[in-house]
């Protein structure tokens, strides 16, 4: 995946693919940070999603043979999702309360809350949260409404503070969502300040990444993920610093794409189109070297660089001038890695720079993208030029990309029309739509 610009990461699709041949440890190709779980906060339990509707038409069952979630890449990838899938407003609505209600949501870096007190607002399955750092250096998240009159507590930007205070009546809670106190509160009967805290949510940093649940049995990322940390935990990093001004969580500027979110999705997923679609990355990546790790919750994908120079001048120049950034070993200069986290978390891991974006769906036929750039402090020059020459790459990619997915998401409304049998590089694809499935069977829209 890759960018428009240094300051404003709007693409959506790196060059990320699955090769077909699986080797004894569960990678498709050739042969050959530390979390912290989510916290119970004060107040009453986030309530559970709505209950739907009896008659509510139901999704279709997973299809028979389709590989078990958390298998390695397949040699037989499974099937893809119907066209309906992506163009049903139902499973769209069925997504919010069966999917991203109960996985973890990407919503900032550490970077973005540098101090006790810091706070902002983000996006959870259509509710809006606010992340806070505490005063002991932790994190808390909670729903962003007063249990008042139901104000909304924190806009983007507000200065940190040792309290969060509503802006209607006054009514304040500590940093844990605890409330303090009301105004005239002998006014108010039946006060219950114990009963009256924020709607918590789960909350963990990972890789130096904050996410958000709203399921508060969620699994930790820590233990989901593990195997990911072990990977590429030495690129990230809560002392990772943002490049430019752009921010995970600044969903009103982030780019809008024309296609449903799962069709973003399946792009980042695999590198069966790249020969085709992406001229300037087969001149930079080895595709006959690209592999890819499937594991329950995540996918990682690997693409080493081509020996040989590029005809592009900028490719020629980033293939001349690749430096790793701090902390990275040298063989790291010459790969790109790519992550999927289930189910719409994004990560770029470069050896100049790290990119984290995530799919946010804002219709059922629209996705926002919202990422933002990272780097370690103390880069040398080289490693500062290889990143804007990198980034100029993904601003080709990004626009390619992006027709493509507008492409596919109006091809998915043809009636009678169906995906047919996937390639062996979209191993990832069928992993994908089985965790979907899964999370949709039985779910009445």
């Amino acid at each position: 995946m890759h960018s428009r610009a240094p300051e404003t990461p709007t693409g959506h699709a790196g060059p990320a693919g699955s090769s077909g041949r699986t080797d004894g440890a569960g990678r498709t190709g050739p042969p050959g940070g530390v979390a912290s779980p989510g916290r119970p906060a004060p107040g009453t339990p986030v309530p559970a999603p709505e209950t739907p509707a009896p008659d509510a038409p139901v999704p279709e069952t997973p299809t028979p043979g389709a590989p078990a979630v958390g298998a390695p890449a397949p040699d037989t990838p499974g099937p893809a999702l119907p066209a309906r899938y992506y163009t049903d407003p139902g499973i769209a609505a069925a997504e919010t309360r069966h999917v991203f209600a109960r996985s973890w949501q990407l919503v900032c870096h550490e970077s973005d809350l540098p101090e006790p007190g810091s706070r902002l607002a983000a996006t959870v399955a259509d509710r809006e949260v606010v992340v806070v750092r505490t005063e002991d250096g932790g994190l808390a998240a909670h729903l962003n409404v007063c249990r008042h009159r139901g104000t909304r507590l924190v806009t983007n930007p507000e200065p940190a503070g040792k309290a969060i205070r509503c802006p209607y009546h006054g009514w304040t809670y500590r940093l844990d969502g605890s409330l303090v106190g009301a105004p005239e509160a002998r006014q108010i009967p039946c006060l219950d300040k114990p009963k009256l805290g924020l709607f918590p949510a789960s909350v963990e940093s990972f890789l130096g990444f904050v996410f958000v649940n709203l399921d508060p049995d969620a699994v930790p990322l820590a233990k989901s993920c593990a195997g990911l940390a072990e990977a590429v935990g030495h690129y990230a990093g809560a002392d990772l610093v943002p490049v430019g001004r752009a921010r995970i969580h600044h969903l009103a500027g982030a780019e809008v794409q024309q296609a449903n979110w799962k069709v973003a999705v399946d792009n980042y997923l695999e590198g069966y189109h790249v020969p085709v679609a992406h001229p300037g990355l087969m001149r930079l990546l080895d595709y006959q070297g690209y592999t890819c790790e499937i594991e329950e919750n995540y996918a990682l994908f690997a693409s080493p660089l081509r020996d040989k120079p590029s005809s592009n001048w900028a490719e020629r120049l980033y293939q001349r001038i690749a430096a790793p950034m701090p902390g990275l070993a040298e063989a790291d200069r010459r790969i790109w890695r790519y992550a999927v986290i289930y189910p719409n978390t994004l990560i770029d891991f470069y050896p100049d720079h790290v990119l984290a974006w995530t799919a946010i769906p804002t219709a059922v036929d629209r996705v926002a993208v919202p990422g933002a750039f990272y780097t370690r402090r103390g880069t040398s020059w080289r490693t500062r030029l290889a990143r804007r020459l990198n980034i100029h790459i993904g601003w080709i990619t990004n626009d390619e990309d992006a027709e493509l997915v507008a492409r596919v998401q109006k091809g998915l409304t043809t009636p009678g029309f169906e995906p047919g049998p996937l390639s062996r590089r979209e191993s990832a694809v069928g992993w994908f739509a089985a965790r979907i499935r899964a999370a949709l069977d039985g779910a009445e829209p």
